[in-house]
């Protein structure tokens, strides 16, 4: 990769995200483009070239003070710069301004309530919270987020916590499982155990119709006793999610 070097043998670069790293009693700095770092590390950015401005290694980037060989090597064990950038990369701190980072964490917070409000309803008017509630509670429960983590862990995590501050449970799913042959009946049985409410059980020649309510965490379960009973001679099970949240008579689901 070509490198711009000026007068006094200095890199200078613009627009620039430094990734910084203390390791053998030195500072080291690599240069990125913005908004790059975070998609590298979520491996949504593969290619190296795309978030890197140059494969060198700092000691200052905002200087343009390149690092010794001798100090890589000391401090890295090895002088090949793009693995050293991928280290970096993978365990150094975004440095970004105190602007960029409340904005940042602003947005990470904002969507953390909004994944709440998404999965969660007030247990007493079976009703999903405005995401202004939720930011509210969150706020008062001290909830701090963590810029590393994506919101949707965050949301997981904070919903134990806001039940401190409001009533609030997790939105089930509807769903319906359609049934036949001899293990329709043991089928019925199994998922109705998961289920936090069965809504409807009709049976017509053998085969059933099973409308009920569960935690988005039997999910999974449910389809593997789906898939695994429609294996049999002449079985047939079919599950069908309905909705994915728990709603009023005469409410319109938006999802």
């Amino acid at each position: 990769m070509s490198k711009i070097f000026t007068p006094t043998n200095q890199i200078r670069l613009t627009n620039v995200a430094v990734v910084r790293i203390k390791k053998g009693g030195k500072r080291f700095e690599i240069a990125c483009y913005k908004n790059k770092v975070v998609s590298w590390r979520d491996k949504v950015e593969k290619d190296i070239d795309e978030v890197l401005q140059t494969h060198t290694i700092f000691l200052n980037v905002s200087k343009g003070q390149v690092a010794k060989k001798e100090d890589l090597i000391k401090a890295f064990g090895k002088d090949d710069e793009t693995e050293i950038c991928k280290e970096i990369l993978a365990k150094g701190e975004l440095q970004v301004s105190d602007k960029e980072r409340n904005a940042h964490l602003e947005s990470i917070f904002k969507d953390i309530a909004t994944t709440v409000a998404d999965k969660c309803i007030n247990p007493d008017t079976k009703r999903p919270y405005p995401v202004s509630i939720i930011e509210k509670a969150m706020k008062d429960v001290h909830f701090s987020v963590k810029p590393n983590r994506n919101a949707k862990q965050q949301a997981l995590e904070v919903i134990p916590q806001l039940k401190a501050s409001i009533p609030l449970e997790r939105a089930r799913m509807r769903i319906r499982v359609t049934a036949s042959g001899k293990e329709a009946k043991r089928l019925v049985e199994k998922i109705s155990k998961l289920a936090s409410s069965v809504e409807s059980d009709e049976w017509s020649g053998g085969s059933v119709n099973l409308v009920c309510l569960i935690d988005p965490g039997h999910y999974r379960g449910v389809d593997e006793l789906v898939q695994s009973s429609a294996g049999p001679k002449g079985a047939h099970a079919v599950l069908e999610l309905i909705n994915l949240k728990e709603i009023t008579e005469g409410e319109e689901i938006i999802e």
